[in-house]
This record gives C-alpha cells, structure tokens and sequence, in this order.
C-alpha cells in the first residue's frame, strides 16, 4: 500500500488507481484538496460555498478520472475542474440573489474576528478586499498567480486561454489592486 503523503507523485497515485480505485482516489484526494480548497474559498469566500465546490470538484474527479488522459498534469486538470466549480457557485449566488461577493469582503473586513478560516492581518485584509473588487477573471487569475504562484503557461492549460491574454489580466488585476490599496 502506498503511502497517503502529500509528495507522492502524480504517476503513483494513477498507478494505484489503476489498482485499487478507493486507494487511489484517497491518494489523489489527500495530496490535493487543502490547494484546492483555498484556491475555491478566495473565489467564492464563504466557508460552506468553498466546500460545496470542493465536493463536486471531487464528485467529477471520481467519475472522469478513468478518462484522464495526461494532456495535462493532474493538478492542471483538477484546478480547471475547481476553478469552474467556484464560477458556477458565484453564478448560482448571483442568480439566488444572496449576498454579493463586495458585502460578504465588507462583513469579513469590519468583523471583529473576521472568519476562523483567514484569521489575517490588516494588510491582508486589505488586500483580500481589493482582490474581491477586481472582475472574475481577473480575480482567478490573479489569485492563482500571487497565491498558487503558478505559471502562465500551466494557467493558460487551467483556464483554456491565451498567455498573453493572462498576462494582460495580471496586469490590470495588479494595477486595480494598487490603485485601491493606495487610494488613488
């Protein structure tokens, strides 16, 4: 039996899938769902919506990962599929017409004790709410950038899109969030 640490390598824990589908799959969940859920939770902010996302981007791992063919990396192919999963929650949110994504940063911002899941200094606040502000796409990108600190080439396998196109989005996300973090 292998090992359940999270440096396993991606081709192992294929390997054990092709074994023993439960085992495998427990590999490939241990190593990746905390990224992947704070990759869902900056996205969609509510603890209950990032494990919602968290759990059908887990749901259509389990029944695509015998398609999986390694056009990609695994960790490319699970971001895209958490990455959708955050967007259709904040669509799902719109659409119910809860609270937006600036009033649930506002009520994070003013609490006293903000979320026991980002218990985050001023400066981080601040930048959290400026990363709110910023339009999806740009927020996805620049969240998967600045905190997942992947590169261009790998993002543009994740979100289907042209490098310079991610890099214009970068850009712009960075200078937006200057521009509210300095005030001008």
């Amino acid at each position: 039996m292998v090992s359940l640490k999270e440096d396993i390598s991606d081709h192992k824990i294929l390997e054990e899938y092709r074994k023993n589908r439960d085992t495998g799959f427990s590999l490939l969940f241990d190593k990746y769902h905390k990224r992947l859920y704070f990759h869902i939770r900056r996205m969609v902010i509510l603890h209950q919506d990032a494990d919602d996302a968290l759990q059908n981007t887990f749901i259509k791992a389990w029944n695509n990962l015998d398609k999986f063919r390694n056009e990609s990396s695994v960790y490319t192919w699970l971001y895209r599929i958490a990455s959708n999963e955050a967007i259709a929650m904040i669509k799902k949110r719109k659409k119910e017409s809860g609270p937006s994504l600036d009033e649930l940063g506002e009520f994070f911002a003013c609490s006293a004790e903000g979320d026991k899941w980002f218990d985050a200094d001023e400066a981080e606040k601040k930048l959290q709410n400026a990363i709110l502000k910023l339009p999806g796409k740009q927020k996805l990108v620049f969240n998967l950038r600045y905190y997942e600190e992947m590169g261009y080439e790998e993002m543009s396998r994740v979100l289907k899109t042209s490098v310079g196109a991610l890099k214009a989005s970068y850009h712009h996300a960075v200078k937006k969030i200057e521009e509210y973090l300095t005030g001008n």
